[in-house]
């Protein structure tokens, strides 16, 4: 499984049409330019068999695979705020789960669920229309967490953000 690809095209909207799940209390977060290949009921299809087999969660993303005997890749993020990546087949069995760690020089203390909806709140704010990519706790002096957004004009922007969730600075990437 590509954990990578899985990572870089992370999708979440908080402004996003939330629908309760059968199992778990999980939820569901789409946005308008995530993968159109598993769109609609199979979207939900795929989502609620990865979140059943977690044990509840977030769907983050839906993508069809491209590896051999694999149909689908999911990543789910669990009430306690880690992802896990899963791999299903066309038949929505589910073919493995691997625990999605953040990369150990870069990522902080992993985010409770009112913290990262405070942070993409912050940064849609400041970016109207756009789409959040990443959030985490942030190890920089004077700067509690960092997020990436994609803006409306497809723009990518990394932006830090203090503990009261005002942003502190958005720097383009190049």
């Amino acid at each position: 499984m590509n954990t990578a690809k899985l990572r870089s095209k992370r999708v979440i909207v908080t402004t996003a049409a939330v629908a309760a799940l059968a199992v778990g209390g999980g939820v569901w977060a789409t946005a308008a330019n995530a993968d159109a290949d598993v769109s609609g009921a199979d979207r939900d299809r795929v989502g609620n068999a990865a979140v059943q087999a977690v044990g509840g969660g977030t769907v983050v993303d839906v993508e069809s695979s491209d590896d051999q005997g694999e149909a689908y890749e999911a990543e789910v993020r669990k009430p306690d705020g880690s992802e896990v990546d899963v791999v299903l087949d066309k038949d929505l069995k589910v073919l493995s789960q691997q625990a999605d760690t953040p990369d150990t020089d870069t990522a902080g203390p992993a985010l409770t669920d009112a913290q990262r909806t405070s942070a993409e709140k912050a940064v849609l704010d400041a970016f109207p229309g756009g789409t959040i990519l990443d959030v985490e706790a942030s190890d920089d002096q004077g700067v509690a967490y960092e997020a990436e957004v994609r803006d409306s004009a497809n723009k990518e922007w990394d932006v830090e953000l203090d503990t009261a969730f005002k942003v502190l600075t958005k720097n383009q990437d190049d």
